[in-house]
């Protein structure tokens, strides 16, 4: 089985980085621990892409190429295109997704 690329986009990198920050604010060690857990989870998507669901909200838009792995609270959020997945967005669960998605596109 060949295996796919995991590459994480300035948006979602962006995204981790801010979360992992905050977390730190309290607490180095549980930054760090959940750091290597979403990293690590992320990694998995070499070998099976499409083990995420496809995004609900999106869904419900008839858009169903962008697929995510739920990091609780966390919403990781890829696509894949050809043998390289795409980490487009690492997102609170707990936000609203719509509102999130669209305040990024206006950035």
């Amino acid at each position: 089985m060949r295996k796919n690329k995991v590459f994480w986009t300035e948006a979602a990198q962006k995204d981790l980085e801010e979360i992992i920050e905050y977390i730190a604010l309290d607490s180095v060690e549980s930054a760090v621990q959940h750091y290597e857990k979403i990293k690590k989870t992320a990694e998995t998507l070499t070998s099976f892409p499409y083990q995420g669901r496809v995004i609900p909200e999106l869904y419900r838009q008839n858009i169903t190429k962008y697929r995510e792995i739920i990091i609780a609270p966390w919403r990781l959020m890829y696509k894949k295109e050809k043998e390289t997945i795409y980490i487009m967005a690492f997102i609170d669960g707990r936000r609203n997704i719509e509102d999130a998605l669209l305040k990024r596109q206006l950035r």
